[in-house]
């Protein structure tokens, strides 16, 4: 029987905003989140302060789910967007939702920041999030597990109208020039739903998914997945580790950096885990089974 392990996140690094950095730069909060220009000096700081070998894009789980008709609270210095209020409240409402449109609004100024960001050099993270996470700005997570546990069926619908969202975002951000896309759905880890949902959502959603991103997924990029997720996939049988020799001993980062074209997906700790060292030259890919 399979089994699902969690993966304790224990990283200390930043995560979204850190307001050591927002106050250096001297910007103007919250119209800062809103702009390209303003996105690269945030990220290029917050990777200094880091000291990382990479920036990162968005700094927040909000992107998708406004885009998608979401209404944000874009935050301030201290805390970055965040959602404000539900606008759905049943299955029918979900899958009338906006197609994203990437020419318009925050989303757009995310990807022109992967670009510029890409021109000047950087090595470009784009954090691209899973259904449940997307699902938080949209409805009441009760309401979307009760329709999970009673209504499978819709719930599916609603997994294949976000899947293709997603992997639309992915296209768009390959693009856009971040050679690095990681997807976390923090909302839908196994201490959240339960190992029999979890489990039933990578059959009705992770694993199809997966296959269908590493198709897209080209020689320029990698696929970096939380590893929640990535521990959901290893404990229903759906993946497997497998070696990749470094040319030294590293941090997680530069490793994931350096194998671009070499493997399609990654995910063996969390890419905000700044100080993880591979100490044995090696990083684990995910073979999909």
């Amino acid at each position: 029987m399979s089994k699902i392990v969690d993966f304790k996140c224990t990283y200390d690094n930043s995560v979204g905003i850190n307001e050591e950095v927002t106050k250096k730069l001297q910007l103007s909060f919250p119209d800062a989140y809103k702009h390209h220009n303003t996105m690269v000096l945030i990220a290029k700081e917050l990777k200094r302060y880091d000291n990382a070998s990479f920036c990162e894009l968005p700094f927040c789980h909000t992107v998708e789910g406004e885009v998608m008709g979401g209404i944000i609270n874009y935050g301030d210095e201290k805390i970055g967007p965040r959602a404000k209020e539900y606008i759905c409240k049943d299955t029918k409402d979900l899958l009338n939702l906006n197609s994203i449109d990437f020419t318009k609004g925050r989303i757009a100024q995310v990807l022109k920041a992967c670009s510029d960001l890409r021109e000047e050099g950087e090595n470009v993270v784009l954090e691209i999030s899973g259904p449940f996470t997307i699902l938080n700005v949209l409805m009441d997570a009760r309401h979307v597990f009760k329709i999970f546990r009673k209504e499978p069926e819709k719930m599916q619908k609603i997994f294949d109208k976000f899947q293709l969202e997603i992997l639309k975002f992915i296209e768009e951000g390959q693009r856009c020039g971040a050679n690095l896309i990681s997807f976390a759905d923090s909302a839908g880890g196994v201490n959240i739903l339960g190992p029999k949902m979890m489990e039933q959502t990578v059959q009705m959603f992770t694993y199809p998914f997966l296959k269908k991103a590493e198709k897209i997924i080209n020689d320029k990029t990698v696929l970096l997945l939380c590893p929640k997720t990535t521990f959901a996939l290893l404990g229903t049988n759906k993946a497997k580790f497998y070696d990749i020799e470094l040319s030294k001993p590293m941090k997680y980062g530069e490793g994931c950096i350096e194998v671009i074209g070499k493997t399609k997906i990654l995910g063996q700790m969390c890419i905000k885990n700044i100080n993880y060292k591979l100490t044995e030259s090696k990083i684990k890919g995910i073979k999909l089974l």
